[in-house]
């Protein structure tokens, strides 16, 4: 029997690649606050996607009769794009959006996504499988008229770093060094790769 699957995000490009995949799942989100202690990026996003499953997996027992969780995966994933060891989060505003791309176009940078997979038994035993997994990506070099035409999309809004390498910046993407799928926000062949060990696939 196949585990119950639950990937704990609110992004729809997560839920687009799972399915994508052939993977059959459930989505819950939880709005518990999350606060990373760590410098380094590979281990912000571990620390992170492990919050985030973690939280779901608090909310979930707590709507269970016995506190226990039994034959269920949880998903948490989370993903920084980093520039001269700076994180770029999700621009405040188009200017902001402006900036952000300013300074990525003509370069290279590294996006980072954390997966945390919480794998209960059929016990409600847990074992947690947490890992990094980085992309090197490069930009070419861009006009100010083509960063202001993306932003005017309004697509760099919700995104880290201001871009979705899936989208109308694909136009702009030199190449990559790394897993395409893990820009988009999740490693998906690793990740199926982790649901089938633990039974989830």
């Amino acid at each position: 029997m196949k585990k119950r699957i639950i990937l704990g995000s609110a992004s729809p490009r997560r839920r687009e690649l799972l399915s994508q995949i052939g993977v059959e799942f459930e989505v819950r989100v939880s709005d518990k606050e999350e606060i990373y202690k760590s410098s380094i990026p590979e281990e912000i996003v571990k620390e992170l996607s492990l919050m985030k499953a973690e939280n779901v997996a608090s909310d979930l027992l707590e709507n269970i009769a016995d506190g226990s969780i039994k034959d269920t995966v949880v998903i948490g994933a989370d993903t920084i794009v980093v520039l001269d060891d700076e994180i770029l989060g999700k621009p405040s505003d188009e200017e902001d959006a402006v900036c952000m791309l300013t300074r990525l176009q003509g370069r290279e940078h590294w996006v980072y996504t954390g997966v945390a997979v919480l794998d209960f038994g059929p016990d409600g035993e847990k074992t947690v499988i947490n890992y990094p997994v980085g992309t090197k990506v490069y930009v070419n070099a861009m006009t100010e008229d083509e960063i202001r035409a993306y932003v005017a999309t309004k697509d760099p809004l919700d995104k880290a770093g201001a871009y979705g390498i899936q989208g109308r910046f694909a136009a702009y993407i030199d190449r990559i060094d790394g897993d395409y799928y893990n820009v988009v926000g999740l490693p998906v062949s690793r990740v199926y790769r982790t649901l089938r060990e633990c039974g989830g696939q």
